[in-house]
């Protein structure tokens, strides 16, 4: 292989999750930053020191570490747990089967439904400090006994109490944006390549230029959610000071608070403006109305001296709640109603992964994870205030110590939160047991293809690659298990009629089976066993954000949950963790251009890393592609991502990446890899893409590559699966044929005679 004089090929290895180092990447001890920063960098092997570990000869190696970018800052990795909810909430939109939305309908139920996850986070903060604290412990001698945080509140009258802990919520809205932000600063200068783009072009297709600057959106949404943040906390404020409806200005108040949310949801369902000056003139009024009302709202409160007593919850709490609770399952339901109408035009011989369910699916599952925290958080300081005794309507307090009961709503996501995790345990069983006879024929074809003619004595080895074989093909299994999760969501909307009407679980099965001591007490207990399990795995997610604080493994443990969930802009919702592939593919694209100015480049993409270098094609410039080749292997590109994200990711943008190189693309995989797998698939007689060049992008090894111990061995050969595939002969060919056929394709490239 050569090129002429002044050009050099490189090879620019791209990692996968988990934030590798760049030592890792390029096998090598010693490395040297050559572009980027420390969030995300370049990297070569110091001049001298040796070529990178599987360096072909006359290619220099270059790696791209961007990891820390999503496992850098300890405190930045802890503290996005809490935003989980809101990640997955921003993830849905993004699994629909079509990348068109026609009238903007999918779109803007997701966006109405990451509302109501910003305003269950904020109802869920107002019942820990206005509910729980300001209105029923403080009035209450024993409650607040022992405890002089909570006692001078107690020389406030009602009013200016719960003014004082409304600054609370406000306060706990601010931190949420503010990890946000502090977390995009890493990508601050990696804006647009080009013109901005129009609104309806930003979800069009991964080849749009300025498809992954977010930031304007984020800004648009960033600004209605605070809006409809505190026009919750100012219609729960002043539902319980308006003595009933006799208070006409707070009652005028209450109105403008409603007014505030119904005006923030219009603004959701609208375009995203494509100018600045179009913004304004929807935001400024949005912005008067949220700074008036707020503080008209706490100037009343501040201002009201005599309260009505109410025994149990903050008066209009209880409704707010279950009617959150009713908005969200109705807009699930017409989520998977118009996705599914989506799956309905798509060709007949494609077949999603969930079932054309997934952007339901994971807004299920963020609803879900919402009222988990929000469950848990209410709860475990309900407990805390009562001292450890939980009450519930069979199982009240005494007076003296005052009611501090949560609302029904979370009753009812304790329980369904443990119905659904038995029910899902059992199909996952059932799920793994009814494949495994499945998976292990299609291991048993495997083995006897790779190694046809063994010694007996190989047996045990040729026993454990059929095992891992059919170990890795458990990726195929997952859609009924979350297919089943959506189900067993919808039906537990069925609760919603019950929340609105205020009857919890232990109210119900009294009034079922007409007893009040026998299966009412059966109930109570099962439901505190709920509320311990689900408030356990919350828990249980917190250590593991206080563990990612002090270890570094476990921090590239939790980045990985991040590196998949946070790919896509923030379409949705403004408060999820911010994108790197805003920084990652632009960064990548301009590193790239200026390489392939130089000489060939083969962009080599491991696992995840190959959907970046996939999306890093997809955005070159003409002028660079014909000096481009890709390299993937371990790679995702079809057996997850164009069945999760059909729309950008599916079997017509494959054959259009493959098409913009000329077809200069090597993937290499093996069956003994759970996440890695072909990207082209023959269906019947018609080659993939309509060209037999398709064909020969896939290219398979074998794993391992004997299962005997060679005489100059004393162990037989490891079996690879995921990791590593640049020690593979295979490997160090393949760039050496891409980087040849790129050379020949660039007469400027070709060695002088």
């Amino acid at each position: 292989m050569g090129t002429a004089p002044g050009h050099q090929t490189v090879e620019l290895r791209v990692h996968g999750v988990s934030g590798a180092s760049a030592e890792q990447i390029l096998d090598h001890p010693i490395v040297v930053r050559v572009a980027g920063d420390r969030h995300a960098g370049f990297y070569r092997p110091r001049p001298g020191a040796g070529a990178a570990g599987g360096a072909t000869a006359g290619v220099a190696v270059e790696a791209y570490r961007w990891g820390t970018l999503t496992a850098g800052a300890a405190v930045r990795t802890a503290s996005m747990l809490l935003l989980l909810p809101f990640m997955l909430g921003n993830l849905a939109i993004w699994l629909r089967p079509t990348p068109t939305d026609r009238f903007g309908l999918l779109g803007a139920l997701c966006r109405l439904l990451a509302g109501t996850l910003t305003a269950a986070f904020t109802l869920s903060i107002i019942g820990v400090t206005l509910n729980l604290v300001g209105w029923q412990c403080v009035p209450y001698v024993e409650c607040r006994a022992g405890r002089p945080y909570l006692s001078w509140l107690a020389t406030l009258p009602m009013g200016p109490r719960l003014a004082v802990l409304s600054l609370i919520p406000l306060l706990a809205l601010r931190l949420v944006w503010a990890i946000g932000a502090r977390s995009a600063r890493a990508f601050e200068g990696f804006g647009p390549t080009s013109a901005e783009p129009q609104a309806s072009e930003m979800t069009e297709s991964l080849t749009t230029r300025g498809f992954w600057d977010d930031e304007r959106v984020t800004a648009w949404l960033r600004q209605i959610h605070v809006g409809i943040s505190a026009g919750t906390l100012d219609a729960s404020l002043l539902a319980a000071l308006s003595d009933g409806g006799r208070s006409r200005l707070g009652m005028l108040l209450f109105a403008a608070a409603a007014a505030l949310v119904a005006f923030c949801a219009v603004l959701l369902c609208l375009p995203v403006p494509t100018g600045p000056a179009q913004a304004r003139r929807l935001l400024r009024p949005l912005w008067a109305a949220t700074a008036g009302v707020t503080v008209l709202s706490l100037g009343y409160a501040a201002l009201t001296r005599t309260v009505q007593p109410v025994i149990r919850q903050l008066p209009g709490y209880e409704g707010s709640t279950g009617g959150l609770v009713a908005a969200q399952g109705i807009l699930l339901v017409a989520i998977a109603v118009v996705t599914f109408a989506r799956q309905l035009t798509q060709p007949t011989g494609t077949r999603p992964f969930l079932r054309g369910l997934g952007t339901p699916v994971v807004a299920a599952l963020s609803v879900s994870v919402a009222a988990a925290f929000t469950a848990t958080l209410v709860f475990r300081v309900a407990d805390y205030l009562d001292r450890g005794y939980i009450p519930n309507p069979i199982r009240p307090n005494p007076p003296v110590l005052g009611p501090l009961e949560p609302p029904v709503a979370y009753w009812w996501a304790a329980l369904a939160g443990l119905t659904a995790l038995l029910i899902i345990t059992g199909v996952t069983t059932a799920t793994l047991v009814f494949s495994r006879r499945r998976r292990r024929t299609l291991a048993e074809r495997v083995v006897e293809q790779d190694y046809p003619q063994v010694p007996l004595d190989a047996a045990p080895r040729l026993r454990l690659v059929r095992e891992t074989v059919a170990k890795s093909h458990v990726t195929e299994e997952l859609a009924p298990i979350l297919v089943a999760f959506f189900l067993i969501s919808s039906l537990g909307l069925a609760t919603i009629a019950l929340d609105l009407i205020g009857i919890g679980p232990t109210q119900l099965a009294a009034k079922l089976s007409g007893q009040r001591d026998g299966t009412g007490l059966l109930v109570v207990h099962v439901t505190d066993v709920a509320i311990w399990v689900i408030s356990l795995l919350v828990i249980s997610l917190m250590i593991l954000g206080f563990r990612s604080y002090r270890s570094a493994e476990t921090r590239r443990l939790v980045a990985v949950l991040w590196d998949l969930g946070t790919f896509w802009p923030r379409t949705v919702h403004p408060f999820a963790p911010p994108c790197y592939a805003a920084r990652a593919v632009p960064e990548l694209t301009k590193r790239v251009s200026a390489l392939a100015a130089q000489g060939p480049v083969v962009i080599s993409g491991h696992s995840h890393g190959s959907v970046l270098a996939a999306a890093t094609v997809l955005q070159l410039p003409p002028t660079a592609l014909p000096r481009v080749s890709l390299l993937t292997h371990g790679s995702p590109l079809r057996r997850i991502y164009a069945r999760l994200y059909p729309a950008y990711l599916g079997q017509q943008t494959l054959c259009d990446l493959g098409g913009r190189l000329d077809w200069r693309w090597r993937n290499l995989w093996r069956d003994t890899d759970p996440i890695g797998g072909p990207v082209f698939e023959r269906r019947g007689t018609e080659p993939p893409c309509d060209t037999p060049a398709a064909e020969s992008v896939d290219m398979r090894l074998r794993d391992p590559h004997a299962v005997t111990i060679d005489p100059a061995d004393t162990v037989p050969p490891p079996v690879e699966r995921h990791w590593p595939y640049h020690t593979q002969p295979q490997y160090q060919a393949a760039v050496r044929d891409l980087a040849d056929r790129s050379a020949r394709s660039n007469p400027s490239l070709r060695p002088s005679p």
